[in-house]
């Protein structure tokens, strides 16, 4: 077969990726791009893989002229869609990698809960009467438990389920709200019918579901009015989830005892917002995602895929444009 009747790879992602297409000798040309504009080279390649950090930041906000080129297939090394512009949609197919990061995003909950319910970071002692100190408050006021309390997950895909499964381990009742109709029972997971429902009844409640204009300010002073006294949110999922001047009402109020965010509006949020120093926030910089091989990982899902697309069977983790994600 001649290399010009090869499928084109444009390879986005670096060495990873490169070297586990060439691993496959699956019949496709590779060509590594990753610092080019990607929309420059739409006419040169029929397949795209690419993430947010590939130069979408500065995409022009309308389609370039000729935009999609011969591009047949975009696979996007993200679960979100929100970090690109809407035209690079236009493909006949789109994927992206769910489920890559639903493992480290779960530990990163659970190591915020555990932090919340028995802060052993603020408990250590270094002399004797600092031990009788310690040791005096924490018998007045003993630590929390996870075991017995409710956990709300505000969206259920591989990260929610990953999540939950943790949860469940540790003895925590799990309740799901999804857009999905499908059953909750077999896995253990209470369904609740809405979002006062959850935040009523929930000690911890987790944001793990896409942003999309039906989910922009879901969290906001009305759905926050219905949250059970001394809630603790975590945010792993997009920062415009929340309507922050809203949260920051609730914690003055004293309404949560405590906000995890790993995900702000914008990112980074400007110096000196309250966000920063407020004594019930917890924030970390978009890192909830990380851990050593996730990036070999997200390259595998999309080679798998790649072998899928050669073979002419349908893709899998394809995006439906309409629901945004």
């Amino acid at each position: 077969m001649s290399s010009r009747l090869l499928p084109v790879v444009l390879n986005q992602l670096g060495e990873e990726a490169s070297a586990l297409i060439t691993a496959s000798a699956l019949p496709v040309e590779v060509v590594n791009a990753p610092d080019t504009l990607a929309w420059t080279q739409a006419e040169e390649a029929d397949v795209l893989v690419t993430a947010p950090r590939n130069g979408w930041r500065e995409a022009p906000a309308q389609a370039p002229a000729g935009w999609p080129g011969r591009l047949q297939w975009v696979h996007l090394a993200s679960a979100g869609i929100d970090f690109f512009p809407s035209w690079l949609l236009d493909v006949p197919q789109v994927t992206c990698s769910r489920g890559v990061a639903a493992s480290p995003i779960a530990e990163y909950v659970l190591a915020a809960l555990l932090d919340h319910q028995r802060p052993l970071s603020g408990l250590g002692v270094s002399s004797a009467a600092q031990w009788r100190q310690t040791f005096d408050r924490v018998n007045c006021q003993p630590l929390g438990l996870l075991h017995g309390q409710t956990l709300g997950l505000v969206g259920y895909g591989a990260i929610g389920q990953a999540i939950a499964r943790r949860a469940q381990a540790f003895g925590m009742r799990v309740m799901a709200l999804r857009r999905s109709a499908s059953s909750l029972i077999e896995d253990g997971v209470n369904r609740a019918s809405s979002l006062p429902e959850l935040l009523a009844q929930s000690h911890h409640v987790v944001l793990a579901l896409p942003l999309t204009p039906q989910t922009r300010h879901l969290i906001n002073a009305d759905s926050l009015a219905h949250a059970r006294p001394g809630l603790h949110l975590v945010n792993i999922a997009r920062g415009p989830l929340i309507d922050q001047p809203a949260l920051l009402q609730a914690l003055d109020d004293a309404h949560l005892s405590r906000v995890t965010l790993d995900v702000t509006d914008p990112e980074p949020l400007p110096d000196g917002h309250a966000l920063y120093h407020h004594p019930r926030v917890r924030l970390t910089p978009h890192i909830s995602w990380s851990a050593g091989g996730t990036a070999v990982l997200t390259a595998r899902k999309f080679v798998d895929n790649l072998a899928r697309y050669v073979a002419g069977q349908p893709l899998q983790d394809r995006v439906d444009v309409l629901r945004g994600y």
